[in-house]
């Protein structure tokens, strides 16, 4: 029974640890301690010798507003991307519209009515390695990478959210299923179709 009591522990900890890491990430990324890391574009054209362009794209789904209390920002226009390079940092506003989906499949984490976002940001950098902070402030989650872009290359940087599981029994031999609904656990990064 003690053993169980520890590994319970334990794994309360890690969780806690994770969300405390991710807030402190997210202050120390919210405001920009440069300007001279990237310029936003609005079109592409020809990129310059030494430099590189960088497409953010990003969709993910929220349940609608109110649903948990009169404060909560989800499906609201003030529910943001932040979006930090080398100290510069922007809050990414996303489109949103409503959307009531069907199950595709078995397993559908964005079957059900909620709010679909899409987020979408164009950059031109020098060229090189840079570190990149992807988060949801009000969600508390982040990460933090290393991506490189080549001179004169136009590079893609996809966002996919990973849902947390639907809580309930776990069926033998069935994994526990995830659902928008539960809000998001953490985000996976693909640059130019590979995972970073």
């Amino acid at each position: 029974m003690n053993r169980m009591k520890l590994m319970l522990l334990a794994m309360v900890l890690t969780v806690v640890s994770g969300c405390a890491e991710s807030s402190a990430l997210i202050k120390a990324n919210s405001t920009s301690i440069r300007t001279d890391i990237y310029e936003e574009l609005t079109n592409g054209g020809i990129v310059p010798q030494g430099f590189a362009d960088l497409r953010i794209t990003a969709t993910l789904k929220t349940h609608k507003p109110g649903i948990y209390s009169a404060k909560d920002i989800h499906g609201t226009p003030d529910y943001k991307l932040l979006l930090n390079i080398d100290g510069q940092a922007v809050l990414v506003r996303g489109s949103l519209q409503n959307e009531n989906s069907e199950s595709r499949g078995l397993v559908d984490p964005e079957a059900g009515d909620g709010i679909r976002y899409r987020f979408s940001k164009n950059f031109r950098l020098k060229s090189g390695t840079h570190r990149i902070v992807v988060a949801l402030p009000d969600d508390e989650i982040a990460v933090v990478r290393e991506i490189t872009l080549g001179e004169g290359n136009v590079n893609n940087l996809v966002l996919e959210f990973i849902y947390s599981t639907k809580p309930g029994k776990r069926r033998l031999g069935m994994y526990s299923t995830t659902n928008f609904i539960e809000g998001i656990r953490t985000i996976r990064l693909m640059l130019n179709g590979r995972e970073i």
